[in-house]
């Protein structure tokens, strides 16, 4: 590889979802993006097209291509770069010192062939249990390892696999990857060192919470994967107690989701707010919030945990789920049994002792709410050692 001019060369980062499709993977590569220009680096990122989607106020130049809705997965869409034609024509015109893929997708297969054509290093990140998501999607377990097996195909051509946790090591070994793993964290563009006290009072007051309310919390996908269910069921056997339950995000289960809350009697206690886009007022909920309720065992490394954190919000996890790998019991959060009355209990437990609340949340604060500036740091420096060791071969 020639380095001569590696300088002026671009760092791509290739996801198939991106603001306005909205998840953790997607504001990991927004806000690394983000910093990787403030720090000089010529940064860009390339996505599939999204209904409503604007890009002008980054920071970084943003490439998309075609794509088509996936049926019962929304927000989520499929990816069709092979047939624009304009996308390919862009492509052509950039060249690339590293790729780094966040899927194994559209996007992925992208970063791969550009990595392969121009014999650069090719970084992938293992995000999400994609065999949970392939399962739902065919309904057919044999179709769904076949569909695994590719995806860890995938992540072999790779000259790095990273994961956001150690924990998430269990689940990629699972699916057969044998190779070397890198951990490299999750930031998140809450963190602050101001005092917190002002903005958490400041947020409820906008949100017009009475000084005696308990606020509750769940940002993510509405889907029945994230224990979504469990969270409602555990609200109904919190009798008389005074609260307030929001629910932030979209999914294919939303509509079943209200309905559920509708028939356990719960409605004037819980909100469905829909996707929050800007960032500002998601932040107002998390400072709002007294408990963050985050009982999926779905998920890998939750970038919503790690942004509750930062506002001193402490989240109630399941004992031994990936998730919780983070957290130690009543020192940076919360955890409990697989059930619904565990959750209900825990709640109970901690509205009655607010202090261990605030005292669980700065620990929380310090202990798991890392910035992306932080983070960006540490990935450029292994962009670079990754960068002089393929010049080297």
């Amino acid at each position: 590889m020639d380095t001569t001019h590696s300088k002026n060369k671009t760092i791509g980062l290739f996801n198939d979802s991106f603001p306005p499709i909205i998840d953790g993977v997607a504001l990991a590569v927004q806000n690394c993006a983000h910093w990787m220009k403030l720090k000089g680096e010529d940064v860009r990122v390339f996505t599939l097209k999204a209904p409503n989607s604007n890009d002008d106020e980054l920071s970084f130049p943003v490439y998309r291509y075609t794509s088509i809705p996936i049926i019962g997965r929304k927000p989520y869409r499929l990816g069709l770069p092979k047939i624009d034609m304009s996308f390919r024509n862009e492509m052509d015109q950039i060249s690339f010192k590293l790729v780094h893929a966040h899927s194994p997708f559209s996007a992925g297969n992208i970063a791969l062939n550009i990595a392969k054509k121009e014999k650069i290093p090719f970084v992938a990140s293992f995000h999400s249990k994609y065999q949970d998501d392939f399962e739902r999607a065919v309904y057919n377990k044999q179709v769904a390892k076949l569909m695994v097996i590719d995806v860890i195909k995938f992540f072999e051509m790779a000259d790095e696999v990273w994961i956001p946790q150690p924990a998430v090591e269990e689940t990629i070994r699972k699916y057969g990857y044998k190779g070397k793993l890198i951990v490299v964290d999750n930031g998140n563009d809450f963190a602050t060192n101001l005092p917190i006290k002002p903005i958490k009072e400041a947020a409820r007051k906008k949100l017009h919470i009475n000084g005696e309310e308990t606020v509750l919390l769940f940002v993510g996908q509405h889907i029945w994967e994230k224990n979504t269910r469990m969270i409602i069921e555990s609200l109904a056997l919190l009798d008389d107690l005074a609260f307030k339950m929001y629910f932030i995000g979209v999914g294919y289960a939303e509509d079943e989701m209200r309905q559920l809350v509708d028939q356990l009697g719960l409605s004037s206690k819980v909100e469905f707010l829909g996707m929050i886009t800007d960032r500002d007022v998601l932040k107002r909920y998390y400072a709002a919030a007294d408990l963050f309720l985050f009982p999926s065992i779905y998920d890998n490394a939750p970038l919503v945990v790690r942004e509750a954190a930062a506002m001193h919000t402490p989240s109630i996890l399941v004992k031994d789920s990936t998730s919780a790998e983070i957290i130690t019991d009543n020192k940076n959060g919360f955890l409990i049994e697989n059930k619904a009355e565990a959750l209900a209990n825990k709640i109970k437990e901690l509205i009655g002792n607010k202090q261990q609340i605030i005292t669980v949340g700065l620990n929380a604060s310090k202990t798991i709410a890392r910035s992306w500036e932080s983070v960006t740091e540490e990935v450029l420096d292994r962009y670079n050692h990754l960068i002089k060791h393929k010049w080297r071969q």
